[in-house]
C-alpha cells in the first residue's frame, strides 16, 4: 500500500471504482460548479479555504476549474448511473480515491443545490443492474487489506471518509453500470456503459450536508493505488497519465486520461512519496529579475515541494515571498491608489493595457521546467478598469498555511498540464485550450480530441446568473473502434 493510500485511509476506507471489460474511449461531459460575475469574491476565497484544509490534512484535492479567477469554480462531471441511466453530477477530485452518490435513504443529504443543478438521490432499486456488495465478497476484503471483524450473512461493506476540513461521507458499496461517451475516432463519441463499484452514501455532514453550491457526490482521480486512474492502470486498460488544458478565453477545455503524443511536453519530477502532485520550485523571476529569497523557500518541510492544483482559483505562496513578489509586480505602479474589495483582495484602477504596465512572473522548476504568469493571469477585472491581484497569501488559509506553495488555475490555464503518473513526472506547455490534442492508446493508435463547450447546449435548468463551461474527459481503455 502507498503513502498516498495509508494517508488516506487516516480519514476513512476510501472506495476501490473497478471496471469490468470494457474495451473503448470514453468521454465524461464536466462543466464548472459556479461562475459569473455577479458572485462575490468572498465566496470564491472561501471555496479555495475549505479546499484547502482537506489538502493540509493530506487527504482530498480536488481536480477542475478554469476561467478566470473572477468567475471560475470546480468542475464536475456529469455520470449516467443505473439501468435505466439517471443522470448524476459529481465533483472531479484528483486527490482522494473514492467515487460515491448521496443515496435515497441518505441522512443530510443536500435535497437542492443553488449552482443550477438538480440534485438526485440514487436508489439501488430503481435498477435493474444494481448488485449490493457483502463484507465477504473480495471487493470488500482488499479494501480493508483482509476480513473484516464480525463479518458474517449478508452483512454490506460499508466506507467512512472524513475529510480534513471537519467534513465527512458515510454508507456501503453498490456494484452498478455507469454509463460514458465512448470516443470512437476522431472527435466522435457513442454511448457504452460498464459496471463498477462504488459509494453509497447514506450520510453527509459539514459542507458535504449543507453546502449551497451541492453536487450529488464526489468522483476520486487521486494517484493512489485505489483511484480510478490506478484501477484502470492495474487492469491493463491504460497508461497512468492523464491530461487537463482549460480554457479561460472562450471556456471549456479538455481533460484526458492516456498518453498525450502531441503537443510534446517537457516535465519536471513529482516530489517522492506524496499524496498530492508536489514538485520542487527552484527560484521565481519577476520583470527578468531572480527574486532573492531564503534558501529554503521552497522546502516546505513534510509537504515538501509546490502542490499542483487545478481545482483551486488562486495561487498561494508563503507571506516572505509574497511580500518580495508584489514589491517587485508593483514597482513601475507605485503611483496607483489600493483598495480592498470583500477585506481580502488587494484591488486597483487601471485603464491601461495590464500587459503593458506589469511585469512577467517566470516560476523555474527543477529539469529547468518554467511556468510562464503574465499580468493578464494573475490580474483579473471585476468591473471597468479595476484590477484585483490574484496571488494570495498563504499565511491566512490555515494555521500552517505559511509553509504552503498551490497553484491553482490562475496559473494553469491556457496551459496543457500533462501528469504522467506512471513515471513520476508533471509538465505543461503553453497551448490553445480551444484546439486539439493527440493522445494515443496502447494498441498504438493516434486519436485527436478537441475541446467542447456546451453551454448552449446543456440541458441543465440555469439561471442567468450562472454561465456554464465544459471540458470532456476522454478515457483511452483498450482496443480502437
Amino acid at each position: 500500500m502507498d503513502l498516498g493510500t495509508r494517508l488516506a485511509l487516516l480519514g476513512g476506507i476510501l472506495v476501490l471504482a473497478l471496471f469490468s471489460t470494457v474495451s473503448g474511449n470514453f468521454v465524461f461531459p464536466v462543466q464548472h460548479k459556479f461562475k459569473g460575475k455577479d458572485r462575490s469574491l468572498s465566496a470564491l476565497k472561501n471555496h479555495d479555504i475549505r479546499r484547502h484544509a482537506r489538502i493540509l490534512s493530506a487527504v482530498d484535492l480536488e481536480l477542475g476549474g478554469n476561467s478566470l479567477p473572477s468567475e471560475s469554480g470546480l468542475y464536475f462531471a456529469k455520470l449516467g448511473i443505473g439501468s435505466p441511466p439517471k443522470d448524476y453530477y459529481v465533483q472531479v477530485d484528483t486527490g482522494s480515491d473514492l467515487l460515491w452518490v448521496n443515496c435515497i435513504d441518505c441522512q443530510k443529504c443536500p435535497t437542492k443545490s443553488d449552482i443550477g443543478i438538480e440534485l438526485t438521490l440514487y436508489d439501488p432499486k430503481s435498477s435493474s443492474a444494481s448488485k449490493l456488495v457483502t463484507c465477504h465478497e473480495d471487493f470488500c476484503t482488499s479494501t480493508y487489506d483482509g476480513p473484516l471483524p464480525g463479518c458474517k450473512g449478508d452483512l454490506l461493506c460499508q466506507y467512512n471518509v472524513v475529510y480534513g476540513d471537519g467534513s465527512s461521507t458515510a454508507g456501503y458499496f453498490v456494484k452498478d453500470d455507469i454509463h460514458f461517451n465512448k470516443v470512437i475516432g476522431n472527435h466522435q463519441t457513442q454511448s457504452i456503459n460498464g459496471s463498477v463499484i462504488f459509494g453509497c452514501g447514506a450520510k453527509q455532514s459539514g459542507e458535504l450536508g449543507t453546502s449551497s453550491e451541492a453536487l450529488d457526490g464526489i468522483l476520486g482521480f487521486g494517484q493512489a493505488n485505489s483511484s480510478m486512474l490506478s484501477q484502470l492502470t492495474s487492469a491493463g486498460k491504460v497508461k497512468k497519465s492523464f491530461a487537463h488544458c482549460l480554457n479561460n478565453v472562450h471556456g471549456g477545455g479538455i481533460f484526458a486520461i492516456g498518453e498525450v503524443v502531441q503537443p510534446q511536453v517537457k516535465t519536471t519530477p513529482l516530489v517522492p512519496d506524496q499524496a498530492h502532485y508536489n514538485v520542487v520550485m527552484k527560484a521565481i523571476e519577476v520583470g527578468g529579475d531572480v527574486l532573492e529569497l531564503p534558501t529554503d523557500t521552497f522546502d516546505t518541510g513534510s509537504r515538501r515541494g509546490t502542490i499542483i492544483d487545478s481545482g483551486t482559483t488562486l495561487a498561494y505562496i508563503p507571506e516572505t515571498v509574497y511580500a518580495t513578489l508584489m514589491s517587485k509586480v508593483m514597482a513601475k505602479q507605485s503611483g496607483l491608489k489600493m483598495h480592498t474589495v470583500d477585506d481580502e483582495f488587494s484591488c486597483f484602477k487601471f485603464s491601461g493595457n495590464v500587459d503593458d504596465g506589469f511585469p512577467v512572473v517566470i516560476l523555474h522548476f527543477d529539469r529547468s521546467l518554467t511556468l510562464t504568469v503574465y499580468p493578464h493571469d494573475y490580474l483579473f477585472q471585476i468591473r471597468d478598469e479595476v484590477f484585483c491581484i490574484g496571488w494570495q497569501n498563504s499565511a491566512s488559509q490555515a494555521k500552517d498555511g505559511k509553509e504552503v506553495i498551490l497553484l491553482g488555475d490562475m496559473v494553469l490555464s491556457n496551459k496543457l498540464v500533462v501528469y504522467d503518473v506512471e513515471n513520476q513526472v508533471i509538465g505543461w506547455t503553453e497551448y490553445n485550450c480551444s484546439s486539439s490534442i493527440k493522445l494515443k492508446d496502447e494498441s498504438g493508435s493516434v486519436y485527436s480530441v478537441g475541446a467542447h463547450n456546451i453551454s448552449s447546449a446543456s440541458s441543465l435548468v440555469i439561471g442567468r446568473v450562472f454561465t456554464f463551461l465544459l471540458l470532456a474527459i476522454v478515457v483511452l481503455l483498450g482496443s480502437v473502434y
